[in-house]
């Protein structure tokens, strides 16, 4: 039987999980940016730009438009998060679940000193925005958006994909990032889903205490094979 080397150490003395260097490249998801899988549905999109503007001209919504904002606010969100790896955080975009809608996307995952958090980017066109303990209400539009429901759902599953990959209990906090609204209201009684605008994303970076840096590695590895989302 094969053994595995013995992990090997960065130039600052953090050691290199063994299962990272066997890890095959179709399978790796660190290299995925952010909003990866809209610009997948973008990329495929049939809809050329002369029937996009047919049916804007028509009055309809063309999907296309959502996915375009959608991955605008995953771009920025994103970008903020990437800022935090400098400080001991690690993060990883676009993890597709399986056996759900083509909604069933966790946007961005954020392991580092303060735990780890799954992160939903959601654009609100600049309209003010009511949270409350399942949807988000935005001024303007006629049904409210169970986002919420969504982050909190999302997070319980990538803690239990999480804790069976890793071997021990990882917790999963969710953060619903609201993108472009000038101003929101988050009910009294929401308490388990954390919500910020765009700007307060790189608070996140303050917070610590929760994770080992040998463990935020371990989470990371675990994170980062797309194998291990097969059973979230």
């Amino acid at each position: 039987m094969c053994e595995r080397p013995e992990a090997k150490r960065s130039a600052i003395g953090r050691p290199y999980d063994p299962e990272r260097l066997f890890l095959p490249p179709d399978d790796d998801l660190a290299p995925n940016r952010p909003g990866e899988t809209l610009r997948a549905r973008l990329d495929a999109s049939r809809t050329g730009r002369a029937g996009l503007v047919l049916a804007r001209l028509l009055g309809r919504r063309p999907v296309e438009d959502s996915w375009r904002r959608r991955l605008a606010a995953e771009q920025v969100v994103g970008a903020e998060l990437e800022e935090l790896t400098a400080g001991g955080w690690e993060v990883v975009h676009s993890i597709v679940l399986p056996g759900g809608p083509a909604s069933a996307v966790i946007s961005h995952l954020l392991i580092g000193p303060g735990g780890v958090f799954c992160v939903a980017s959601e654009p609100t066109r600049r309209a003010h925005a009511e949270v409350g303990d399942s949807a988000v209400r935005v001024v303007g539009e006629r049904h409210p958006r169970p986002c919420v429901r969504r982050a909190r759902h999302s997070a319980a599953r990538a803690s239990l994909a999480l804790s069976r990959g890793c071997g021990f209990l990882v917790r999963v906090l969710p953060v619903l990032v609201l993108v472009g609204p000038p101003s929101w209201e988050v009910a009294a009684s929401l308490e388990d889903v954390r919500v910020l605008g765009e700007r307060e994303v790189a608070g996140l970076g303050a917070l610590g205490g929760a994770l080992h840096p040998h463990r935020v590695d371990r989470i990371h590895t675990v994170a980062r094979n797309r194998r291990v989302w097969l059973g979230a």
